[in-house]
């Protein structure tokens, strides 16, 4: 359904995860861990999504839930709550690398990932990212060691910003917002060294973001099997942002985060219902933008 309507070679996968608050021990997953609607550690139940974005429109299209160390190690507190057996421990790179292998396997079609820096600074997902042969763009944490000069060197991401002349900086647009174009300035340092096998080919860059207001900066990984343009990574880079609006409206219009339910398989096919409705939305979305 997401496919026939939104379906474009060069969508996007979103990857993101968002977490519900909840005050019991018993929800599947549940635990005292960082949860980005409190914007801090509460005790709460975390999901990873894929989010699907293109041209003509996005939404959810996967999830997984996260089950932290405290949970996989006990496997009466995983029976009690319907964990199968055989599910072990996954980071949650790990489980995006399992919703993105799931969308290549299905035949989505898709050219390019996009995640924030929880997912950006694992060497691991940007390597199976690679092997899927999708470009990708993802943020990566300040302290990131970006390997230059053949991976003789390795330098912090904004260390590299503090060192371009201004003459590198170029202002772009990541895409219109609730007020009109959202622009800013964008380096691209192209000389990146790849941090895996050098004999896998593609283009590795840096690409860095400053707020044409603030001057904060955000700093991206990029690889991509053919040659790229700025355009197209500061596209990339600017649409990650649907999978935000993607669970806000999940939450605001098909409930989301308004589940009741603590068992491994009942948080599966609520959320899977979820995401169902969330797809109808977003294509009469498309369809009919004016309702």
């Amino acid at each position: 359904m997401v496919v026939d309507r939104f379906g474009d070679p060069d969508a996007v996968l979103v990857v993101d995860e968002t977490g519900d608050l909840k005050k019991g021990l018993h929800s599947v997953g549940v635990q005292r861990q960082y949860s980005g609607t409190a914007g801090r550690i509460e005790n709460a139940q975390v999901g990873v999504f894929l989010g699907y974005a293109s041209g003509h429109g996005h939404t959810l299209i996967d999830r997984r839930v996260y089950l932290p160390v405290s949970w996989t190690e006990d496997r009466d507190r995983c029976r009690a709550a319907g964990v199968p057996d055989e599910v072990e421990f996954a980071t949650k790179p790990d489980l995006a690398a399992d919703m993105i292998t799931a969308a290549v396997d299905a035949g989505v079609p898709a050219g390019w990932a996009a995640a924030d820096e929880a997912y950006g600074n694992s060497s691991v997902f940007r390597s199976h990212l690679r092997e899927h042969r999708l470009g990708y763009v993802l943020a990566v944490s300040r302290s990131h060691l970006v390997p230059l000069d053949g991976g003789k060197t390795r330098v912090r991401a904004d260390q590299v910003a503090t060192e371009l002349p201004a003459s590198a900086w170029q202002r772009r647009s990541a895409g219109a917002g609730s007020k009109g174009p959202r622009y800013y300035d964008w380096a691209w340092l192209d000389d990146v060294t790849t941090d895996a096998d050098p004999d896998e080919g593609g283009h590795h860059s840096l690409l860095i973001r400053k707020n044409t207001t603030t001057g904060e900066l955000a700093f991206y990984r990029c690889w991509t099997p053919q040659p790229a343009t700025l355009a197209q990574l500061v596209r990339v880079a600017g649409i990650r942002w649907t999978v935000e609006e993607s669970f806000q409206a999940a939450k605001s219009q098909v409930g989301l985060d308004q589940h009741q339910v603590r068992r491994w398989d009942s948080w599966h096919r609520f959320t899977t219902l979820a995401l169902a409705a969330l797809a109808v939305l977003a294509i009469c979305a498309a369809i009919r933008p004016e309702l």
